[in-house]
């Protein structure tokens, strides 16, 4: 499973992006899997029912509905973690949904991401310690 971020489903979508083709060339990563979190949903129809079109933000909550993005369920039992990352990570600042990520990445055990977010993602760290993998970065 690769974790996925709302900036990765936003630039894949929206042709006018400024990441849209590096984010096109990540397309076989689906092969692999792809998870993430209902705050990243939320976010990524959010900004593309704003920013660009109803259709391209019912096209996310199709991916979800046919399988094709895994929603992992965070456990309430992680509210406190996220709260703590949060404000640990005020100055950046975190949000809800890239706190969801780090828990994520600390539930699969790896920090394989799609993400547009290279400075927070680079700051952010997984076990407390482990950096995340920026598959994106790697694409020019």
């Amino acid at each position: 499973m690769i974790l996925m971020d709302a900036g990765y489903i936003v630039a894949l979508l929206d042709i006018k992006d400024a990441d849209h083709q590096r984010a096109r060339q990540l397309l076989h990563t689906k092969q692999e899997g792809w998870m993430t979190t209902w705050p990243v949903i939320s976010e990524a129809v959010y900004m593309l029912a704003s920013h660009v079109h109803m259709a391209c933000a019912l096209t996310v909550l199709t991916a979800v509905e046919e399988g094709d993005i895994l929603i992992w369920d965070i456990p309430q039992t992680l509210i406190p973690r996220m709260q703590t990352m949060m404000k640990k990570y005020s100055g950046l600042p975190m949000d809800l949904a890239d706190a969801s990520m780090v828990l994520l990445a600390e539930h699969l055990v790896h920090g394989r991401i799609l993400t547009t977010d290279q400075r927070d993602f680079g700051a952010y760290r997984w076990k407390s310690q482990k950096p995340f993998v920026d598959l994106m970065a790697e694409v020019k």
